[in-house]
């Protein structure tokens, strides 16, 4: 390929649009192949993915780090790629394009083109599971560590609940043997305050008892 741009520079032209915006915005062209960079499988449901820009440059680098030597299928796709604003057909466009990429190199054949882009499938596709695996593995670490958690809040909430249950009935057993001492508390208090009256009686009869016995003694006794 030319040095006059970076690599990465002429992959993301031959698959985008070049604007001074966000570069995931898919060439008009109807041969361009489905945009790289949709969002990455996710755990169930999965939501519907959208080209991201971070994911545009990581492909670029992918293809530019594995791009093949000699002319191949990204020659061919620049070529058919600068004939898309011209009027052709889908069809004349591919046509025209083979014709002038057979120009630059005349010793390849349809067979070598499609197994070019082919390899270049497979390198994507070769990301796309790495990308996959740590994409597994960052669930099993973030996703876990959080449904560790949840389930250990699930046990301590379950144990307060327990725990509160425990006290509410603790409290409920406490006020009923408040009514219930409040009412001994009185039972006790009359039986009290009534063994003291009968015992200040009884204790009256003994000592007016006595005192009688003495002033009689002392009346009818001489010594």
């Amino acid at each position: 390929m030319s040095d006059n741009k970076s690599l990465g520079k002429r992959i993301l032209g031959i698959f985008f649009e070049e604007a001074t915006g966000d570069a995931t915005t898919p060439a008009a062209s109807p041969a361009t192949p489905p945009a790289p960079g949709g969002a990455p499988a996710q755990a169930a449901p999965t939501p519907a993915g959208s080209p991201d820009s971070k994911f545009v440059d990581h492909f670029a680098s992918v293809l530019e780090k594995n791009n093949l030597p000699g002319q191949d299928y990204f020659e061919f796709r620049a070529t058919l790629k600068s004939l898309g604003s011209i009027g052709l057909s889908e069809g004349q466009q591919f046509q025209a394009a083979w014709a002038s990429f057979r120009a630059l190199a005349a010793n390849t054949s349809l067979e070598q083109l499609k197994s070019t882009a082919e390899q270049y499938l497979t390198i994507l596709k070769t990301d796309r599971d790495a990308f996959l695996k740590s994409v597994d593995i960052a669930v099993q670490e973030k996703v876990g560590s959080l449904q560790n958690e949840q389930k250990t809040l699930e046990k301590q909430a379950e144990s307060l609940t327990k725990q509160i249950a425990d006290l509410q009935a603790q409290i409920e057993a406490g006020k009923e043997r408040l009514a219930k001492i409040n009412g001994e508390i009185e039972e006790q208090s009359g039986k009290i305050t009534q063994n003291r009256a009968n015992y200040e009686a009884t204790f009256a009869v003994f000592t007016s008892q006595i005192k009688e016995d003495i002033d009689k003694i002392t009346q009818y006794l001489r010594s």
